[in-house]
């Protein structure tokens, strides 16, 4: 039995779906309103600069097209780490933002707002209830077999529709999650298409997340082209964003991150290692796009490219982690069997040009790219520049949609974006995550990490932060302290676990 006779089966265990509106679309009459499907993309652990529309020279060619058919925003912000981004995402305010009342969550607005709605991937401090179908893996895990570690054994958790499903892992042919996930997409749009309403489909990919697992052919494009070091490999990317709009000329290139060797430093051997690393990373963003690709096929064949809104991001910058598991250190990246991190060194080259990692509250923790697209909608290839949080990406789909949410919630839709009007703007963020805490307020942030001293960016004309001016602007600095002092006592900081 192949992989689509398997994902067939149980969708057919699990019955028979009502669809969306876009198959009844074309029996309207031509200007009558109807509300737009929605898919949501999101990528675990990706860095700003990995995706070649961003700067990258990994193939993204899915990706790229939307970027070159739609919009490209250069300041969104997520919550540095899996986890709190999730949440945010989820609840459309701050990650454990106390409320009085209840809080909204995002499957179930959707489905009051008329909305099938649908998810395939990553969950972590949410449910994935409330979804009329869903396909997910909790956490992180092995890519071949959802285990949390390098060895076989008997599988990780799959939930499928609620129900947990070991025996559909191991009995997959070619059990991988990035297809996998894409799979169950491509099955509940297929399978919803008599409905009349239209579809939210939320696609919550656990890659590039450690550990390395890809597929030999998908590693096999990128082995050796790494040999040029991640020296080498932030100048041509900064290089790029530039020469792309991502960046502004004027922009200083963070320096290399201070745990970093000089690449040139290192023997040849190491070198080697370190460019199957890259390898394999590059590959999993591969395969990302790919299964992207699969999706915006499925959605063409359908007929409903012109009216379906598509958002890709990821959940924070890149991981700066280093090491092995302990009881896999002879293992090599790629396969089953080992447990290994992209490193420091590749990690602070994807979130070029910024500074530091996930977790970290400095920008190369917490920017992300995104895009949205929508054919005859938004302008192609235009940017946005303004900032916005990953909060919004909840309050733009309520808005798409002409829905009210039961609850408070404090992100501000992105949607008049999309139409190049003026956007609301957050007056000011604030994030915390382990031992980083920062604030925003127009063009100044303050930034602290663990016991430092709090630092103060102008991160309009430094986005780096490599001048901190808080001795020229203790006013300014004090205002922003004072600020997240009050925001941190409505909150409970979430995230804390390593995933």
């Amino acid at each position: 039995m192949n992989r689509r006779d398997c994902i067939r089966n149980l969708s057919a265990a699990a019955g028979t779906l009502a669809a969306p509106a876009w198959l009844r679309a074309a029996a309207r009459p031509a200007g009558a309103n109807r509300k737009p499907n929605i898919v949501v993309i999101m990528v675990d652990d990706m860095g700003f600069s990995d995706i070649g529309c961003y700067g990258g020279e990994i193939a993204t060619p899915n990706i790229d097209r939307l970027a070159a058919g739609g919009l490209r925003f250069t300041q969104f912000y997520n919550n540095a780490k899996c986890e709190p981004t999730r949440n945010s995402l989820f609840t459309g305010n701050y990650p454990g933002w106390q409320i009085k009342g209840e809080t909204a969550q995002w499957p179930a607005e959707m489905k009051a707002a008329g909305y099938r709605a649908y998810m395939t991937g990553k969950v972590h401090a949410h449910s994935a209830g409330g979804f009329d179908r869903a396909c997910t893996m909790t956490s992180g895990g092995n890519y071949w077999n959802l285990r949390r570690d390098g060895k076989d054994g008997p599988p990780g958790p799959l939930r499928i529709d609620g129900k947990e499903s070991p025996e559909f892992v191991t009995s997959h042919p070619k059990f991988y999650t990035t297809d996998v996930f894409t799979d169950f997409a491509l099955d509940y749009l297929e399978q919803d298409k008599a409905s009349d309403k239209p579809f939210f489909l939320y696609v919550a990919y656990n890659a590039p997340h450690y550990p390395l697992h890809a597929w030999p052919e998908d590693i096999a494009k990128y082995r050796g082209k790494y040999m040029i070091g991640w020296d080498e490999l932030r100048r041509r990317r900064c290089e790029k964003q530039i020469e792309l709009g991502i960046i502004d000329k004027t922009l200083k290139m963070s320096p290399r991150d201070e745990k970093v060797p000089e690449w040139k430093s290192l023997d040849e051997k190491t070198k080697h290692s370190w460019d199957l690393h890259m390898a394999v990373y590059a590959a999993m963003i591969d395969r990302i796009d790919q299964n992207v690709g699969r999706i915006l096929a499925k959605i063409r064949e359908l007929g409903q490219e012109d009216n379906t809104v598509v958002l890709f991001l990821s959940d924070n910058g890149g991981c700066g982690k280093s090491c092995n598991a302990a009881n896999d250190t002879d293992s090599e990246p790629g396969p089953r069997n080992g447990w290994h991190y992209v490193g420091t060194g590749w990690a602070n080259a994807s979130n070029t040009p910024f500074r530091k990692f996930k977790t970290w509250d400095h920008e190369g923790g917490i920017s992300t790219p995104l895009i949205a697209y929508w054919p005859g909608r938004i302008a192609p290839g235009s940017f946005d520049r303004h900032w916005g949080n990953v909060m919004d990406i909840s309050a733009t789909c309520y808005d798409l949609a002409g829905h009210k949410p039961a609850a408070k919630i404090g992100g501000l839709s992105l949607a008049p974006a999309f139409d190049g009007r003026k956007r609301p703007l957050h007056d000011a963020l604030c994030w915390a995550i382990i031992k980083g805490k920062a604030a925003r307020r127009g063009p100044w942030k303050a930034v602290r990490y663990a016991d430092e001293s709090w630092r103060l960016f102008n991160v309009e004309s430094d986005r780096t932060e490599l001048n901190d001016l808080s001795s020229k602007n203790p006013d300014k600095l004090n205002e922003l302290v004072s600020q997240w002092d009050t925001w941190s006592k409505k909150c409970r900081f979430i995230g804390e676990n390593d995933e």
